[in-house]
């Protein structure tokens, strides 16, 4: 079986363009009903600002860590330093999986979430992703 690289896909773009076209209406058909039920995974990286100290960056690892076993429908959380040279500035990130979009929602508005985001949002340029599992 040939290998796909990205050089590959560079050179080949055509082909790829027009299978993405054609797949993403299936893709989204079908991922219609998913989306309305099932797994969500929250995504999040941070730049931080460069005043903020290891305490401080040490206190957003803890606090964040500590949601598990606290926010209801929160399965699973990952925070930590990113380890990719390709980071683009995001040297903070993590991970967090939902059992549904309804418990992501609730998450937004949990008293430990909003108390978190009162000290850190000051401390940082973050970028967030939610997405089907």
């Amino acid at each position: 079986m040939n290998k796909i690289t990205r050089r590959t896909l560079v050179r080949s773009g055509g082909v790829a363009a027009t299978a993405v076209t054609l797949n993403l209406g299936a893709f989204a058909e079908g991922n219609m009903l998913e989306e309305q039920a099932g797994n969500v995974f929250h995504v999040f990286a941070f730049q931080w600002r460069p005043d903020v100290t290891v305490a401080q960056k040490d206190r957003a690892a803890r606090d964040i860590a500590a949601f598990q076993g606290q926010i209801p429908g929160l399965l699973e959380t990952h925070v930590g330093s990113n380890l990719s040279p390709r980071g683009k500035g995001y040297t903070f990130g993590g991970v967090m999986r939902f059992t549904a979009p309804a418990a992501l929602d609730a998450y937004t508005h949990h008293p430990m979430h909003l108390a978190l985001l009162a000290w850190l949002v000051p401390l940082i340029d973050a970028i967030e992703l939610d997405l089907h599992a």
